[in-house]
Formats: structure tokens, C-alpha cells, sequence
């Protein structure tokens, strides 16, 4: 039997990042996956989606080229080659996954691991993967998150016959469909609309929700609904889906039954835990609504029993992932750190791209926040002027009248997820208004418009 100081189940964001930073610390450490290192962001989400995204970025580029004084005539997109850099990126970078594995002295190895047993509060925790068995000190679960699947009339058997899609199967989709239905007007499914848009498929996006983009502002969200249906993109809204059919999806609204005309349908409603089937009953680790329940540590009920990324259902975000395991491994190795879920940004990769960190009016609005909204233009950025003809781009931050500090912050545009870090970095400190003014921006870049906001409050 081999032992380990630190077992980690999963090698997604959450596995790989702990397993690597245990090993750099000189823990043993032993890292279990059962299918791609890297995990659902590497593999079949966050880098895969964004490779697509930037080829029809560029394509729109082409397209709509005039604009900027540049005209390409018969410009045409090639999605078989698109899939083929997809799975270069996806190679490489998981070679690198391995190799800094490798470099640290972590132990990866292929397989399903499961909790077979524990003795007591200070026994190791005995893991098996096949016939193997592994025994280790202490014991991450990494093991992540697979789409959820409801109860909707004709869906299991459209997923068995390919007809309908999650996000695993539509980014190895080889013909881009007349028409798809995405099911779904969240992250995914707004960021793959927002693909086939753009190479030519017919989109239909079906939400249960008055509004799309879940919790992200709802006055931007809605601008970034009409520059789609501008595009051609049709939203029905306030809509369950009832019935799914060989060409077509039923959907129910006030006005009745209605159908919408489907080559390939995308599910993309949400994420369920990965909790099921690896033993956790045999421990007692603690799980609410299928998630396994942690602290500001990152720390089970079960004494060195851990829970990072999707799992524990949390922020369901590669970065929040890295950052759950760098504060479990700091626990382990008695580190001082927590775990802060209330700046953690967010960005929808659509064209433009929806960035988000902190409150909203909403949400400050629940709990009880006086605040101050400043709302700008885009076009008070002199780089996002030059870089978007057109551009109905938008910034907005949310202050606390109280206590003057920036507390929330949401953009639409064009780079919004490179420059909505520095925002949550503003927010994270505590930063007044006052405080803020004494930034200073690089000049020309979009990040401005973060300074002009101030100088509005």
C-alpha cells in the first residue's frame, strides 16, 4: 500500500493547482483523474469555448471590416479548422498541466478514485482506483461538476441520439447546425450562441427567466440582449421547455405551447456536483443539495478532509477553484488564509464580453445597501472609441452612499474581462471613491473608464 501526505481526487482546476502547489511545498502527493487532466475548463469549457470564440471574433472582424476602413471580400470561415487549433490549444496546454505536475514531484495517475474507509479522526483515509489501493494523511475531493439534466419530455433520448447537445459534445460538433436551440440563457449557453451566431446557424435561446445572464446586472444584460437580437439571435423569455422533438423544441409561455425549429439543441441550464459514487458516505462527509459543505478554509466536518471547486458548489469558476485550493493547501500546511467569495469577478466571453464583479443594485438592494449608481458610456474611453465604431458599450459602478467605498462594478465591452480584476482589486481593499481618484490608469487603454466612473460619483 502506498502512502501519501495528500490524496487529491480530481485533477481539474481545483486538483491540479493544489496537487501542485502541495508538492512544491514538499508534501507527497498523489493526484487521481479519471479522464483529462485539466478538468471540464481545460477540456470541454473556459479554453475550448474561448478558442471558438476568438476565430468568430476575428471572422466578424472580416465581415464587418468596413467600418474600420478594411474590406475583405468573400470572407468565409472554416469551423473544422477552428476545432482542429481547439484541440492544439487543449494538447499543449495540458502538456504543461503534466509537466508542472511532474516538476513538483506530484504522482498523477489515471483512474477513478474512491473512499473505501478511515478508522478514526487520525488514520489515513484508505483510496482505491481499480484494485489499487493508496492510503493518505489528508484527502482533497476536486471531483467537480456535470451538467444537469431535468426532467424535460424527449431529453435523454435526444442526448443519447446526439441530437441534443451539452457543452462536452458541442464543442466537437464538426458541422455547424442550420439552427440550434440552446436551452439556457446562462454563461455557456449565451457564449455558444453568441459562436454560432456568428458562423451562420439560426439561434434560438430559451430562458425560464424574465432576463438573461442569471444574477449579472440587468439594465447591461439587457443591452447585450439587444445587440444579439440585432444580430438575429431571438430570446424567448419567461419560457419552460416542455417537449423535445427530432427538429424542433416545445416551449411554454403565456401565450401557449410554441415551438421552435432545432438542427442540434444545446442544454445548458446548470451544473450539478460530482458527489455521487466516490465514497464520501464512507467517511461521513457532510453534503447540502448534492454539494459538499466547507468552511472559509476549505475544511469538511471530517478532520483533513477538504473540498475545492465545483464540488462544493460554492462559485462554480475556474478561478474561484484556484484560489479554494491554494487556501486548503495553506490550511494544510498552517498558513494562515480564508476564503473571500464576495469579489470573485465574473465575465460572460460574448461580443461584447460581460464582465462583473461585486454587487448589484439588486443584490445590494437585499441586503439592505444604500448605494449610489454611476452609469458611463464606453465612448468615454478614448481606446475603446478607437477600437468599437458603434460600440453601445457600458460601465457602471455601484457605491455604498454610507461608507463611500466602491462596492460593485459591471462592464460591456470589448476587454471587459481583462480590466474587471482591477475594479475587484479596488473593491477587495476598501477602497472610497476618494481613495480611488488617486489611481492612476495607464493611458490609452479601456481600463479608464474605471477613473472616469470615479470622477461621475
Amino acid at each position: 500500500m502506498s502512502a501519501y501526505d495528500l490524496i487529491v481526487l480530481g485533477g481539474g482546476p481545483a486538483g491540479y493547482l493544489a496537487s501542485e502547489r502541495a508538492g512544491h511545498a514538499g508534501l507527497r502527493v498523489l493526484c487521481i483523474e479519471k479522464k483529462n487532466v485539466g478538468g471540464v475548463c481545460l477540456n470541454e469549457g473556459c479554453i475550448p469555448t474561448k478558442t471558438l470564440l476568438y476565430s468568430a471574433k476575428l471572422y466578424d472582424g472580416a465581415v464587418y471590416g468596413e467600418k474600420y476602413g478594411v474590406f475583405v471580400k468573400d470572407a468565409n470561415f472554416d469551423h473544422k479548422a477552428v476545432l482542429n487549433r481547439k484541440k492544439k490549444v487543449i494538447k499543449l496546454l495540458s502538456g504543461g498541466i503534466k509537466s508542472t505536475l511532474k516538476a513538483n514531484g506530484v504522482e498523477l495517475i489515471s483512474g477513478t478514485g474512491v473512499i473505501c474507509s478511515r478508522e478514526n479522526d487520525e488514520s489515513p483515509f484508505i483510496i482505491s482506483v481499480g484494485s489499487d489501493i493508496y492510503e493518505g494523511t489528508r484527502l482533497l475531493v476536486a471531483t467537480g461538476s456535470s451538467p444537469a439534466v431535468p426532467p424535460i419530455k424527449g431529453l435523454e433520448e435526444g442526448l443519447e441520439r446526439g441530437f441534443v447537445l451539452t457543452n462536452r459534445e458541442i464543442l466537437d460538433l464538426t458541422e455547424v447546425p442550420e439552427s440550434l436551440v440552446v436551452i439556457g440563457g446562462g454563461v455557456i449557453g449565451l457564449e455558444m450562441a453568441s459562436y454560432f451566431n456568428s458562423v451562420g446557424s439560426k439561434v434560438t435561446v430559451i430562458e425560464m427567466l424574465d432576463h438573461i445572464a442569471g444574477e449579472n446586472d440587468e439594465e447591461l444584460t439587457s443591452i447585450l440582449q439587444k445587440n444579439y437580437e440585432r444580430k438575429g439571435i431571438a430570446f424567448k423569455l419567461s419560457a419552460k421547455v416542455v417537449e423535445v422533438k427530432d427538429g424542433f423544441v416545445e416551449y411554454e409561455t403565456d401565450d401557449g405551447i410554441q415551438r421552435a425549429d432545432a438542427g442540434k439543441v444545446l442544454l445548458s441550464i446548470g451544473r450539478r456536483a460530482n458527489t455521487q459514487g466516490i465514497g464520501l458516505e464512507s467517511i461521513g462527509v457532510k453534503t447540502e443539495r448534492g454539494c459538499i459543505i466547507t468552511d472559509e478554509h476549505m475544511r469538511t466536518n471530517v478532520k483533513n478532509a477538504y473540498a475545492a471547486g465545483d464540488v462544493n458548489g460554492r462559485s462554480m469558476l475556474a478561478h474561484t477553484a484556484y484560489r479554494e485550493a491554494e487556501v486548503a493547501v495553506n490550511d494544510m500546511l498552517g498558513v494562515e488564509d480564508a476564503m473571500k467569495y464576495n469579489t470573485i469577478p465574473s465575465v460572460i466571453y460574448t461580443n461584447p464580453e460581460l464582465g462583473s464583479v461585486g454587487e448589484t443594485e439588486a443584490s445590494a438592494g437585499k441586503k439592505g445597501i444604500a448605494v449610489k449608481v454611476v452609469k458611463i458610456p464606453m465612448r468615454y474611453s478614448g481606446r475603446y472609441l478607437a477600437e468599437n465604431e458603434g460600440g453601445d458599450g457600458s460601465f457602471k459602478l455601484i457605491v455604498d452612499e454610507e461608507s463611500g467605498k466602491i462596492i460593485g462594478a459591471h462592464a460591456l465591452c470589448n476587454y471587459a474581462s481583462e480590466f474587471i480584476v482591477s475594479a475587484g482589486i479596488i473593491i477587495e481593499s476598501g477602497m472610497t471613491v476618494d481613495q480611488a481618484k488617486r489611481l492612476i490608469f495607464p493611458h490609452p487603454t479601456v481600463s479608464e473608464i474605471i477613473r472616469e466612473a470615479v470622477f461621475q460619483c
